[in-house]
């Protein structure tokens, strides 16, 4: 393998054309490192993202079961949420967290399970996921006008079991779960 030197593109300018706010395009003119010029470039500046493994003191992983628009599905995930203005990635998991489940938890509970990008070709948009043990239903739901959710708790292997069968899909959450037994294979079942 070489060491080959690649280079980021030249931003030539920038043009917001978001139909709204829910959902922001940038048009970029960009000069390429072999010098072509592309004037079309699209992406999306969504934000960053939060979610949060949450396991029970019986061993459960806490799920969230939503409608979602775009899929036209209900999908089963971990609860999570964008990271919200003038709050910092952690703040946003805490608050999501406690919002969709009624989980209160504190910073320092949090362990990092690191980040993830879905589509960094046209998102600019980073998931960074935590796991949190020993998590009490300590508060209640504080939903958004656009959420409907249904909590579950599932044991950690079967939950893993979900990830691996196809049951549990969205990309973010997938990968945590994945991440998460990795980390803590017994936790969720894995011989080490």
């Amino acid at each position: 393998m070489t060491d080959k030197e690649i280079k980021p593109w030249k931003l030539l300018s920038e043009q917001d054309v978001s139909p709204s706010p829910w959902f922001p395009i940038l048009k970029h003119s960009v000069q390429l490192t072999n010098g072509s010029v592309v004037d079309d470039y699209y992406f999306s500046p969504l934000g960053d993202v939060a979610q949060v493994l949450a396991i029970t003191k019986n061993n459960e992983v806490v799920l969230v079961r939503q409608y979602k628009h775009a899929l036209g599905q209900i999908l089963l995930e971990l609860p999570g949420g964008m990271q919200q203005k003038n709050k910092s990635i952690i703040e946003s998991a805490l608050n999501e967290l406690e919002e969709e489940t009624g989980i209160k938890a504190t910073a320092d509970q949090l362990i990092s399970l690191g980040k993830i990008a879905n589509n960094p070709t046209k998102l600019k948009q980073i998931t960074y996921g935590f796991i949190l043990f020993d998590a009490e239903f300590n508060s209640q739901q504080k939903l958004d006008s656009t959420e409907d959710i249904e909590v579950l708790t599932l044991p950690a292997p079967e939950v893993l079991h979900k990830a691996i069968d196809g049951d549990i899909w969205v990309t973010d959450s997938l990968n945590f779960i994945l991440k998460a037994a990795l980390a803590y294979p017994d936790v969720f079942g894995l011989r080490v």
